[in-house]
């Protein structure tokens, strides 16, 4: 087969490859996911200034002095060039100072904890990992939800996130970033859709046998209106999340339906948290030091789960 031939068929194959993907990252629907999608282009762009040349000079070189082209001037001796060294070097700095500067730039613009600003009130959600299913609490609603998220469009949120054991991570691709869930302790993000629609969420930390199905869809209403009558519809048809049913709920399952609850006990996610607390009196549930886990725990139970000396 000619190498022209061969080309063509690589190409074909890439294509038909890549009308299987999805746009994901690439393919943002709201201000985080927007802001780190052009964060990735302009870091690429940057780095493709070395690598291009690299691979474009290797060629060249080896097809200029291939075998068969033995008129051509070789000079083994040949050691230093002043300015093919201050090229490739000074290039490269440039590049890495460039790149150390938007990395810093970005790290705090994108902080995951730091809420979106002007874009009013933030909507509260508490995300629970569990083996392997995703629970979704709606404290100022007081309903819950298993896999299956729904926010109202252009509405920022903020979710406040744990684990009931397996460390896991909570990403929806095409909102924006990806964060850990961890047992006995509290994770933030802050996100928001800018327009309605279906978005995939799923774990993108490996956590066992079930992990395939971590897999949730993030439903973003039109309006407020439309969000306020689906929260009238979980009310009216699910059931009640109480501590102990909540037992049962982190048992393991795969592919878990998706499940509504009318109501949830003041608190849970708070008591998820200080389940695994009762052993490290040094820190709170953020992983931070804090007063003895015994002491935090019996006034987190006091306050039913509200911050303990934390601004809401």
């Amino acid at each position: 087969m000619s190498i022209r031939n061969l080309s063509k068929l690589a190409l074909a194959t890439i294509v038909l490859l890549l009308a299987g993907c999805s746009g994901g990252v690439l393919d943002p629907k709201g201000q985080v996911g927007i802001e780190e999608k052009n964060l990735i282009i302009l870091c690429t762009i940057l780095m493709l200034i070395v690598v291009i040349p690299v691979i474009v000079l290797t060629l060249y070189f080896a097809w200029k002095y291939r075998a068969s082209r033995d008129f051509e001037v070789y000079t083994p001796k040949w050691a230093h060039s002043t300015k093919i060294e201050a090229t490739v070097w000074s290039i490269p700095i440039l590049i890495i100072i460039a790149l150390g500067i938007i990395t810093w730039q970005s790290t705090h613009a994108l902080d995951p904890y730091a809420p979106l600003e002007d874009k009013g009130e933030h909507m509260t959600v508490e995300v629970v990992s569990l083996n392997w299913k995703w629970l979704f609490i709606y404290p100022e609603q007081g309903i819950a939800t298993v896999n299956e998220l729904v926010i109202p469009a252009n509405k920022p949120v903020s979710f406040k996130i744990t684990s009931e054991g397996t460390m896991n991570s909570f990403f929806i691709p095409q909102l924006g970033s990806q964060i850990y869930s961890m047992a006995g302790m509290e994770t933030q993000l802050h996100l928001i859709a800018d327009e309605p629609g279906t978005y995939k969420g799923i774990s993108a930390n490996y956590s066992g046998a079930g992990f395939t199905g971590m897999k949730f869809d993030t439903i973003a209403t039109p309006t407020e209106a439309d969000f306020d009558a689906w929260v009238q519809k979980v009310k009216s048809e699910g059931g009640s999340l109480t501590s102990e049913n909540f037992t049962q709920l982190a048992e393991d399952s795969e592919n878990h339906p998706v499940t509504y609850y009318s109501t949830v006990s003041d608190g849970l996610f708070h008591e998820i948290i200080m389940k695994y607390m009762k052993d490290h009196g040094s820190m709170d549930f953020y992983g931070k030091p804090a007063n003895a886990a015994t002491g935090v725990k019996a006034e987190a139970m006091q306050h039913k789960g509200h911050h303990m000396g934390v601004e809401e």
